[in-house]
């Protein structure tokens, strides 16, 4: 299934979409099909798959760990891509770096993003401005290139990325690095109401920082589509790292309950 038709489905249910994202390849790449279907299990609606890469410059502690125990285990593109390829029933999207696409040639990593069944690409650290060569290959693989705005976000670079933007908006709640948080940032509110303002035509799902029921349900009355959690499942993952029955219990029941924030 398309990102569009995920969200659409969601809007017909009266849901928000819960997006969860984990490393691939963490503990190890054996063990992310297991983790991905209890997410599936405990009702995530999107599955962000992290393509390890050695200088997450986005990431908190958290994620870097986990980038750092998958690459340990081998993990690298055409690995990430056949653990991708196993992943069924759920839109898939990459989360990863522009230095890994750009070594693999960007038709290549945007046509093994395609054949794997990804649907959407997010790259951190590609400005709008440099990035109309990935978005010619994206357009051409019917893959979504997802941006990512901040607080700090200009109104006029807000529109230039709206203009080009594909499958979702990534809206960062808060300046810094992700990482779940006690309290949602105040910025959020306004932030949604500045997109909106100018565009209402593409989803928003708000990331960094969100680990809790409450701030999924803060988020989708401020106007959000939906929630990005992912420190907040990699945390549970390290917690139980000896332990694969009850990481994979934990991940399940952690979702179930995030799930049912999204509904009214």
């Amino acid at each position: 299934m398309k990102l569009k038709e995920k969200f659409k489905e969601l809007k017909k249910r009266k849901e928000g979409a819960l997006i969860g994202f984990i490393t691939a390849g963490d503990p190890t790449p054996e063990d992310t099909i297991d983790i991905v279907n209890s997410l599936i299990n405990g009702g995530v609606d999107i599955i962000e798959l992290g393509l390890p890469f050695s200088d997450p410059i986005a990431d908190g502690v958290v994620i870097q760990k986990a980038s750092e125990r998958s690459l340990k285990k081998g993990t690298n593109p055409d690995l990430f891509f056949e653990i991708a390829k196993k992943i069924e029933e759920i839109p898939k999207v990459c989360l990863t770096y522009y230095n890994l696409v750009l070594q693999r040639g960007l038709e290549k990593f945007v046509r093994d993003c395609s054949e794997s069944g990804i649907n959407g690409l997010i790259i951190p650290d590609l400005p709008i401005e440099e990035a109309m060569p990935l978005l010619n290959a994206c357009d051409k693989y019917d893959t979504n290139l997802i941006f990512l705005v901040a607080p700090t976000t200009t109104e006029e670079r807000l529109q230039k990325i709206l203009n080009v933007s594909r499958g979702f908006l990534y809206v960062v709640s808060l300046l810094g690095v992700t990482g779940a948080r006690r309290e949602l940032s105040e910025t959020v509110k306004p932030l949604l109401r500045k997109i909106k303002q100018i565009s209402d035509k593409i989803p928003l799902a708000v990331g960094f920082g969100i680990s809790k029921p409450e701030h999924i349900k803060e988020v989708l009355n401020a106007g959000a589509d939906g929630a990005i959690v992912g420190s907040a499942f990699v945390r549970i993952i390290e917690r139980n790292l000896n332990d694969k029955e009850g990481m994979l219990s934990e991940l399940e029941e952690f979702t179930r309950e995030l799930k049912k924030a999204t509904r009214g």
